[in-house]
């Protein structure tokens, strides 16, 4: 039942009240120390009051719980050494991690949490020690996978065609060799080092992405912009686009540049990916992914219905015409096509100045080019812009959680003798197993009680403007002569808060 009430406290809006209560519930705790606290049973979501606090971005309950497990180590003047108890908050040897909880929630209020202390100073020193460098050398080496698959891709195994063209549009000079023929030179033992090399990184990648995906949930794993949802989908669908190729070639199956161009664009694509670890660019792929899965999807259904409608009415109108003059539109695939070219302008209205065109291209040209170019891409444009805006506002707040969250994937990926835990082991201080973080604090006496004296001449003049205000509204007819009196009682008004407050200076000195 007290863990009960603990969680509720947890989510009250009265935040003082809530922390008083809290205090008092564990004051009647027997066992305040150990597996059997209060404040470390979880609820059925596997939460703890801490994590909960930080999932439901309530700062004010997470520095209140802060406060009670630090230790100050000393203290000289100004400056104080405080020791941070790190459990439930580092990920080191959490299952279910408290940065991760985070930054995978979809409350903004939670990544606020990420700039206070101790969490702030905890992932900047895991990012700057490990973090960047493994991920700067991970995509180094994903760029250089890349280039090697793309070279193989480049030379892969043709040979000229033996067979007639079926067709005057056939423009086939080259077709694919069949698995017996496609290794006998040493080029060709060369390519097959690298295709080696490219099928062994795409079962890595599944291996590495399928217990992810198991553990968090396909939703949650593939939903989450800042967890990096859409490149998760991405890479794994590269990585499936690898084996299919791998089949069709084991197979001698035509048809390999299907799964092969799929790839080559997938996996490009995914180098977009490691921009989050730069701070210019991390921002960019948060917006991009928010434009494409927000905006440009929402979008697409439109254009799709303008594109139906029109290829179909081009395709009837050039029907009756010949394709050697006109043929932008000689069957229905090559209509979609030319209307999908045309509604984001890539190409010019078809045209042929030596034969006639029909009267009603003229008029389904007209109104094409009034609603797709000049209504719907202006409509997407602004739709963009103000995605742009909004992002735009907490752009660092999203690169924090995306260093965060790329911290996380790290370090539960990568061997244990390649990333030590973070901190100090608390038998150093005789405070048992516990791990703590060293976090140097400044803090200035005078700046506190300059901010005291500010917030109390601010609220004096506040309540003397109010009642101002309130006279003026009494009678509007005279609001000349109040306007007067409001200025000089303002005046005298300034002037005794002022006195006021150098008076408090002056006594307290």
């Amino acid at each position: 039942i007290g863990n009960t009430v603990l969680h509720i406290l947890v989510l009250q809006p009265n935040k003082t009240f809530a922390c008083h209560m809290y205090s008092l519930i564990l004051s009647y705790d027997r066992n305040k120390e150990g597996p059997g606290s209060l404040e470390l049973i979880p609820n059925n979501e596997g939460l703890t009051p801490f994590k909960l606090a930080g999932v439901e971005g309530n700062t004010v309950m997470f520095q209140y719980l802060m406060q009670k497990r630090k230790h100050n180590l000393w203290s000289f003047g100004p400056l104080t050494t405080v020791l941070y108890d790190l459990t439930e908050i580092d990920s080191w040897a959490e299952d279910q991690s408290f940065l991760e909880l985070i930054v995978s929630t979809k409350k903004r209020e939670a990544r606020q949490i990420l700039d206070l202390t101790p969490v702030k100073e905890l992932v900047s020193l895991k990012w700057n020690m490990y973090g960047r460098p493994y991920f700067c050398f991970l995509a180094l080496f994903y760029i250089l996978y890349m280039v090697c698959f793309t070279m193989c891709c480049v030379y892969r195994p043709l040979k000229p065609r033996t067979g007639n063209r079926t067709s005057g549009r056939d423009n086939t000079i080259y077709v694919q060799k069949m698995l017996q023929e496609s290794y006998m030179t040493y080029e060709d033992e060369l390519r097959l080092v690298g295709e080696l090399i490219t099928v062994i990184g795409a079962v890595v990648i599944l291996i590495l992405e399928i217990p992810d995906i198991l553990r968090v949930g396909a939703a949650k794993y593939f939903g989450q912009t800042i967890l990096g949802g859409p490149f998760h989908i991405i890479v794994i669908t590269y990585a499936c686009m690898i084996l299919v190729t791998m089949v069709m070639r084991l197979t001698s199956t035509t048809g390999e540049v299907v799964p092969m161009s799929f790839a080559l664009v997938l996996g490009w694509c995914n180098v977009m990916y490691f921009a989050r670890g730069f701070q210019m660019l991390g921002p960019f792929t948060i917006m991009i992914q928010k434009m494409i899965f927000g905006d440009l999807m929402r979008f697409c259904w439109l254009m799709a219905v303008v594109i139906l409608g029109f290829a179909s009415a081009f395709y009837i109108i050039f029907q009756t015409e010949n394709p050697e003059n006109l043929g932008q539109f000689y069957n229905y695939p090559m209509s979609l096509f030319t209307t999908f070219e045309l509604f984001l302008t890539i190409i010019d209205g078809p045209a042929n100045y030596d034969v006639d065109l029909p009267f009603m291209y003229s008029v389904v040209y007209f109104a094409f080019a009034i609603i797709a170019t000049l209504l719907m891409l202006n409509l997407l444009i602004a739709m963009m812009g103000d995605t742009h805006w909004r992002v735009a506002h907490e752009r660092d707040e999203l690169w924090r959680a995306q260093v965060v969250a790329t911290t996380v994937m790290l370090e539960r990926k990568l061997p244990r003798c390649l990333w030590p835990r973070s901190g100090i082991c608390g038998r150093e201080y005789g405070l048992g197993d516990r791990w703590y973080l060293r976090v140097q604090d400044r803090v200035d006496p005078n700046k506190h009680k300059m901010m005291r004296y500010t917030e109390a001449f601010k609220a004096q003049d506040r309540d003397n403007f109010d009642k101002d205000l309130e006279k003026m509204e009494i009678n509007r007819d005279i609001l000349y002569k109040k306007e007067l009196s409001a200025l000089s009682l303002s005046r005298s008004t300034s002037r005794t808060s002022s006195h006021r407050g150098w008076e408090i200076l002056r006594r307290n000195t």
